[in-house]
């Protein structure tokens, strides 16, 4: 099926910011590189916004750092609530390449990686994977540990990421929300956060194991796993096996492929789907 299982067990213009400089000693111990993902994006519904600005900061197994950085012509408008946020406005955007034209680029650099981010497991990734979706690209999510730094904070805290930085790093968050600054922050954040509580272990899956999360079959959550089985987790059918609610309503799988779903539910829906013809043949 292809479920994305994230663990069980809990334990201005700011374009042009530098990067945020806060640098502890680097303890996490990597098996394959780690890409830090930041977005920023024309606005928050995951299913219709584009991304704007992307920042990925991509951490080797030898703790080497490559940093790629990339405006986007969201070939929509950027609503001023956004604008007003990130500082990227329709005007710095008319004349930059298209996320159709940079995907092939982007998926190359993330080859191999586990990601990481801030918020990145309910949105930056969710919507990294719609646009790859869009144009064509199924991004393969299978194998790859998905970090949310922001979960560990959550934890152990209770911040926004500027606070984080504050708390963990010492020093103040300057040009938040400028992709690459928000991405080295989070990579700062993480390293100091191994640092500070031993109980998060030093390797990726152990910081996952630690701070725990559902068991998913698609980004926005609209589909869980339980005990090995699709569960909706919205709606009517909250708590039904998706299976079960395919076969007596078949018509319930048309109405979400013609609804406001993103791309990423449809595709995982239709698998289930699928399945469920190839039984019947």
């Amino acid at each position: 099926m292809g479920q994305i299982c994230l663990h069980l067990q809990t334990c201005s213009q700011k374009i042009n910011a530098e990067p945020p400089q806060c640098d502890p000693i680097t303890m996490l111990q990597l098996t394959k590189p780690l890409a830090i993902i930041d977005v920023e994006t024309t606005g928050l519904n995951v299913s219709v916004d584009r991304i704007v600005e992307i920042a990925i900061v991509r951490i080797s197994t030898d703790g080497s750092k490559t940093v790629k950085r990339k405006l986007l012509n969201p070939e929509m408008p950027v609503s001023k609530t956004s604008s007003d946020i990130h500082g990227i406005t329709n005007e710095m955007l008319k004349d930059a390449p298209t996320f159709k034209q940079l995907a092939n680029e982007i998926k190359q650099f993330l080859e191999h990686c586990d990601l990481a981010g801030y918020n990145s497991n309910r949105f930056d990734i969710p919507l990294l994977a719609e646009e790859f979706l869009r144009v064509g690209l199924d991004f393969d999510f299978k194998g790859r540990k998905l970090l949310d730094v922001q979960k560990i904070f959550h934890m152990m805290e209770q911040r926004t990421l500027s606070a984080a930085y504050k708390f963990y790093c010492d020093q103040n968050l300057e040009d938040a929300h400028s992709a690459e600054a928000d991405a080295s922050a989070t990579w700062n954040v993480l390293q100091a956060q191994i640092q500070k509580y031993p109980q998060l272990g030093i390797t990726i899956e152990s910081i996952i194991q630690c701070i725990g999360e559902d068991c998913i079959v698609d980004f926005a959550r609209r589909m869980i796993m339980d005990n090995g089985v699709e569960i909706f987790n919205f709606g009517k059918h909250k708590g039904r096996p998706v299976a079960d609610v395919l076969k007596a309503e078949p018509q319930y799988y048309d109405w979400m492929m013609k609804g406001d779903f993103p791309l990423h539910t449809k595709q995982k829906l239709t698998e289930v789907f699928n399945r469920i013809m190839l039984k019947k043949g």
